[in-house]
């Protein structure tokens, strides 16, 4: 990659899919308040995801930004349309995946790409649809204790543990981890950033 990337996030696993792709990051995360002023989980996502760039942004004004490009990014699950984030402990993380248990949900990821020496940002939002097998009462409270819940939206986590009860998924994996990856480089490779 040609340019710094910028990550607006402290997520370990953003950060790593990064660097999946060739990417190292500078980790600069923002600060910014995650309330929303949108109801939809894909324009939520985009809020915030775009709320979390500028703030990263505005700490490089003044500085020669060329050769710089900020990635903020934000994750949601979804299910009828309520949004559920991250779980503020063990018995709101196992609500949640009483929830998603036994059906489909939605996981949007929103992303803003910001390039500060031309001004432009690009600013959207990746769908990916999971299906959850069915989980008795036990094996959520087995999951939940495992301890991958509370730092994740929906409170579990694809690439952990809750892989045992995922049988399948339709859109980008990469998404649900927290990162549409291949939409992400391909905005950079349109932009010849990246090979």
């Amino acid at each position: 990659m040609s340019m710094r990337m910028i990550l607006a996030s402290a997520s370990p696993r953003r950060r790593d899919l990064l660097r999946q792709a060739g990417i190292e990051p500078e980790i600069v995360p923002s600060h910014v308040q995650e309330n929303v002023t949108v109801p939809e989980p894909d324009e939520v996502v985009r809020q915030l995801s775009l709320r979390k760039a500028r703030d990263v942004a505005a700490g490089f004004a003044g500085e020669n930004t060329d050769d710089v490009v900020i990635l903020g990014a934000d994750t949601v699950v979804s299910i009828d349309g309520r949004i559920l984030g991250k779980p503020a402990d063990e018995a709101e993380a196992i609500a949640m995946i009483g929830l998603l248990q036994g059906c489909a949900h939605q996981v949007y990821t929103g992303v803003t790409l910001i390039f500060p020496g031309t001004g432009e940002e690009v600013n959207f939002a990746e769908r990916t649809d999971v299906h959850v097998c069915a989980m008795t009462a036990s094996q959520i409270a087995a999951y939940v204790a495992a301890g991958e819940s509370l730092d994740k939206a929906g409170a579990y986590g694809i690439q952990g543990r809750f892989a045992a009860y995922v049988s399948g998924i339709t859109g980008d994996y990469n998404n649900v981890v927290g990162l549409p990856l291949c939409r992400v480089c391909q905005e950079l490779v349109a932009r010849n950033l990246y090979e």
